[in-house]
């Protein structure tokens, strides 16, 4: 009796160990883009790590990958490197990166100073906020990266510390402009 009953409770345990596993990665995956999404971002002018405005229209037409992050967060300040990688290796595919940092202006301009940031960063603040949520963001969190096709539209989206060869794999799968 007592050997039944605790077999019956482990299994009970681990059925609800994954029906719980399964709706926290749900909860966390991003939602479909609105369709105003891109515009928003390509609607924005937005001081670069040097404080010099830069209107984001100027990045339409090309493969994005737009990451927003802020120097506080851990994995965004892990990813980092791998960023830098990803521009050098990407750059000549018509791919380009961009950091939209949810932080103030001086916090961005020494960070990627230091780190020696050498893809476009931007503060972004409340507008970055808003602007990764209408790209799927629902739970706010950071980082948070979008790849947005040439033709403006978001086709995928990540929550979350990237995986780069996923991330990679996913670029060369989407990017129509090789």
């Amino acid at each position: 009796m007592n050997k039944r009953f605790t077999l019956s409770a482990i299994l009970i345990g681990l059925v609800f160990a994954v029906l719980g596993a399964t709706v926290g990665a749900k909860k966390f995956e991003p939602a479909p883009a609105s369709d105003s999404a891109t515009q928003q971002l390509f609607g924005l002018t937005l001081n670069d790590a040097n404080a010099k405005p830069q209107a984001m229209k100027q990045w339409q037409g090309k493969f994005l990958v737009v990451n927003f992050w802020a120097t506080w967060c851990k994995p965004c300040v892990e990813e980092m490197p791998e960023l830098v990688q990803l521009q050098k290796d990407l750059a000549a595919n018509n791919v380009q990166l961009l950091g939209l940092g949810i932080d103030t202006p001086s916090n961005i301009a020494d960070f990627a100073k230091k780190y020696q940031i050498s893809y476009p960063v931007f503060a972004a603040g409340m507008d970055g906020t808003s602007i990764s949520q209408a790209m799927g963001n629902k739970t706010g969190g950071l980082p948070f990266t979008a790849l947005i096709s040439a033709e403006g539209k978001v086709v995928k989206a990540y929550s979350g510390r990237l995986k780069m060869p996923e991330l990679r794999a996913d670029i060369q799968r989407l990017n129509t402009k090789k």
